[in-house]
């Protein structure tokens, strides 16, 4: 799995052609293995959500796996906006592969010992 990032800016003009700031972009795609667009489908984890966000004082879906894998572009005004959607994304692609171990596990057994390793969860 990879995540594609690719950020761009544009200055702004105003109507007379002064400067009205910069407007940044935030495109970003998904690519999948093969193996992984596998479990996707088999799963139907396409409309998985990956984000949420806030409307009206109730959480939604965002992005979602779907999203992701056709690409998606954010434009906003402000460059700690932009590094903050950013780091979302890359946040929620994190549990991915977690995702896809637990897919492939099904009609295997999973062995835990005692006493075991905890990560950092």
């Amino acid at each position: 799995m990879k995540l594609i990032i690719n950020r761009s800016q544009q200055d702004m003009k105003g109507m007379l052609g002064g400067h009205k700031g910069v407007q940044f972009t935030l495109k970003y795609r998904l690519v999948l293995t093969n193996d992984e667009a596998e479990l996707v489908q088999r799963y139907k984890l396409e409309f998985y959500p990956l984000t949420v966000r806030q409307v009206q004082g109730t959480t939604v879906p965002g992005s979602t796996i779907g999203d992701l894998v056709r690409g998606q572009s954010n434009v906003v005004s402000d460059v700690t906006e932009l590094i903050r959607r950013e780091n979302v994304i890359k946040n929620a692609c994190d549990e991915l592969p977690v995702l896809f171990d637990v897919c492939r596990s099904f009609g295997g057994d999973e062995i835990v010992e005692y006493p075991r390793e905890k990560t950092g969860d």
